[in-house]
């Protein structure tokens, strides 16, 4: 049986976001953003827009988490990367992997859904996560 481990949501304005980007630069997308979410974002027309999203949904997650973002959970943290089939999920290092560990019982496995949505002015993320069987351990098999 699935687990609700935790929810989230965030709604950020991107004007706020073209005003951080115009006003600190690099040193915002350094300190917030991971290679990956730089890379994909500084590659897109509407940069702001992508940043919001992914601001959005680092919220978001912290959110999910049950911490905010302190206690331990940095914003490079949370990351959001896109799956094979191109469907966003986050992924979780450092802080916010250890808590997760810790949210997660014993024979089940963490699953993070997440929807991201813009209209400009605004962007918007939702978090998921969950707890699913880990299915290697009920009928015995290992990977």
């Amino acid at each position: 049986m699935m687990r609700i481990i935790g929810t989230g949501i965030d709604m950020v304005d991107v004007r706020r976001i073209e005003k951080t980007l115009d006003r600190f630069g690099e040193r915002f997308v350094q300190r917030c953003f991971t290679v990956t979410e730089r890379n994909l974002s500084d590659g897109r027309v509407r940069r702001a827009n992508s940043y919001a999203k992914r601001y959005a949904a680092k919220e978001a997650g912290a959110k999910a988490l049950g911490t905010g973002l302190d206690r331990g959970v940095a914003w490079r943290d949370i990351g959001v990367v896109n799956l094979p089939g191109g469907r966003p999920t986050l992924q979780l290092t450092g802080g916010a992997e250890r808590l997760l560990a810790q949210l997660v019982p014993a024979g089940y496995l963490p699953k993070i859904d997440l929807t991201l949505t813009d209209e400009y002015p605004y962007a918007q993320a939702l978090v998921i996560i969950s707890a699913v069987p880990d299915i290697s351990v009920q009928d015995g098999s290992s990977t």
